[in-house]
């Protein structure tokens, strides 16, 4: 009971936080060439050792599904960037006080800020061919982040960034 409890838990997690993406990838590309893949040696990609571990986990399992294996002479290099920021506070009270009916009145309104302001993370995924054109395949992804969540919850979010960013490749023309 307890397994599938958490299960639900991971999923709502998963589900209501939206995941945002925007791709760009160079128009000429031949995307069937390329079979092979690997990181660069120096990445930094911004996240914790764990996070980057679990980014790179997922990210290797969803590339396998796409027919993409991990190679030492890689056919392109995958490079990861991140960057952490708060979202502006959009949810405020209004209190306001004025006047009606034949007296002449004025009128104040302020607006209280409720809540927290929420993190965000975005994900930068670059996909470089060194024996060609550069740069030829870009994902951004932008999301929620819970710096509080279990292992789990991370693991799950992650996936989850994985497989939404990944629609997009290879792209449809």
């Amino acid at each position: 009971m307890k397994k599938i409890l958490a299960l639900l838990t991971v999923i709502t997690f998963t589900s209501c936080a939206s995941i945002y993406v925007n791709y760009d990838y160079e128009k000429q590309t031949d995307f069937t060439k390329y079979k092979t893949y690997n990181y660069y040696s120096d990445i930094e990609s911004g996240l914790s050792e764990l996070d980057t571990k679990r980014l790179l986990d997922a990210l290797d399992e969803a590339l396998l599904l796409k027919g993409l294996t991990l190679s030492d002479t890689p056919d392109f290099f995958v490079d990861i960037t991140s960057s952490e920021f708060q979202n502006a506070q959009r949810n405020s009270v209004g209190v306001g006080v004025g006047g009606s009916g034949r007296n002449v009145g004025g009128g104040i309104s302020i607006g209280l800020p409720i809540g927290q302001p929420k993190l965000s993370r975005q994900i930068v995924f670059d996909f470089h061919d060194e024996n060609g054109i550069g740069l030829f395949w870009q994902a951004i992804s932008e999301s929620g982040y819970n710096p509080n969540a279990s292992p789990e919850q991370k693991e799950a979010r992650m996936k989850a960034i994985v497989d939404k960013v990944l629609k997009g490749y290879p792209p449809k023309k």
